[in-house]
């Protein structure tokens, strides 16, 4: 029954995917009359056709598996969260902010809190999200957007202010955390611990979710709140630190982005991972153990942009569009699942049969 779901799961999935692309291509040949063959060769090349590209590709992978999960974990307990581009945001401030006060102190300690500063910013935030809706029955998905809008706005006045150095005149940004707390390569490959921080963190949410007593708890919180009541759970608690787990993966991932690539806060950390982790999580089905291939994907497309404009001529927002297509036909081919005979288990079809 398992691996029925699973290949139901994949066929559907690589079926949109497809379907997106191909829409894609016909659009650009028609619209600015790009030969689809070319498209899709540059496409290759840019994300998983060099050495470079991988390189290039998971980097940007990382912090998309982080923010996925602050969606995902959520979802185990019927939410749907997008509040993953504020918490990365205050993550990496809050990671500033460690890392500035630690200064002097040896370097794993440094790291270590800036990363726990991160994960309780982002925590935080997505934790109080979680609060609202148990307390006030506030819808999540409306509340954690709000809540983005409220973290980017006090990531700009800080940043612009009280945590501004004075010698970025042109790019308001925050004083740079010491060297010595920067994260290194992976192996001497050119691509940042946070990878390895992503693929830990899918691995550790599999098992809560799934392998776990709470994991139990939580599924049966999102499948009915009043009967996981009634049999004697704490459905708000559940909600609420499954909220503050999702956040805080959200906030390591900003935290990542300080430490191994910005080294100080500005607005170049407003990269929209966030809001694209929130597709990542819908095209996995919110499932932990599928977030990092389909981040490899997004991460793919997202590093062959540049080569796109070179190669082609296509504006930087081509990309945007076609992950806009993707999620159109992820959420479109949504309909088919449990529609073919060939997935069902045995039991069902002949039953149907008789």
């Amino acid at each position: 029954m398992r691996w029925r779901e699973i290949t139901e799961t994949l066929a559907i999935t690589l079926a949109a995917i497809l379907t997106a692309l191909l829409l894609f291509g016909a659009y650009l040949w028609i619209d600015r009359g790009v030969a689809p063959r070319d498209l899709y060769y540059w496409m290759y090349i840019g994300s998983f056709g060099t050495a470079f590209s991988w390189q290039n590709t998971l980097s940007r992978a990382a912090p998309l598996i982080l923010t996925a999960l602050c969606t995902a974990l959520p979802a185990r307990v019927g939410l749907i969260v997008i509040g993953g581009e504020g918490a990365l945001m205050l993550g990496g401030l809050a990671a500033v902010a460690a890392g500035l006060a630690l200064h002097g102190v040896p370097p794993v300690v440094g790291q270590l809190g800036m990363a726990a500063a991160g994960m309780v910013a982002g925590g935080t935030l997505i934790a109080c999200v979680g609060l609202l809706r148990h307390l006030r029955g506030v819808n999540a998905t409306i509340s954690s957007l709000l809540a983005t809008y409220v973290a980017i706005s006090i990531f700009s006045y800080l940043v612009e202010g009280p945590m501004r150095d004075p010698s970025t005149l042109n790019k308001p940004s925050t004083y740079p955390i010491p060297t010595e707390f920067a994260i290194g390569r992976m192996f001497g490959f050119d691509v940042h611990w946070g990878l390895a921080f992503g693929l830990i963190a899918c691995v550790v949410s599999y098992v809560l979710l799934y392998r776990t007593t709470f994991g139990f708890s939580a599924g049966m919180v999102g499948g009915n709140v009043n009967a996981a009541q009634a049999a004697g759970l704490h459905a708000g608690r559940i909600m609420v630190l499954t909220c503050a787990l999702g956040g805080a993966a959200a906030g390591l991932a900003g935290m990542v982005e300080i430490a191994a690539v910005q080294n100080q806060a500005n607005a170049s950390l407003n990269a929209f991972y966030g809001f694209t982790g929130i597709l990542v999580s819908f095209m996995a089905r919110h499932h932990p153990l599928g977030i990092p291939f389909v981040a490899m994907l997004f991460g793919g497309l997202s590093a062959a942009n540049g080569l796109l404009q070179r190669r082609l001529g296509l504006p930087d927002a081509s990309i945007f569009c076609l992950q806009g297509t993707l999620f159109v036909t992820i959420l479109s081919f949504e309909t088919l699942y449990r529609r073919f005979r060939i997935f069902m288990p045995r039991e069902v079809r002949e039953a149907m049969a008789r």
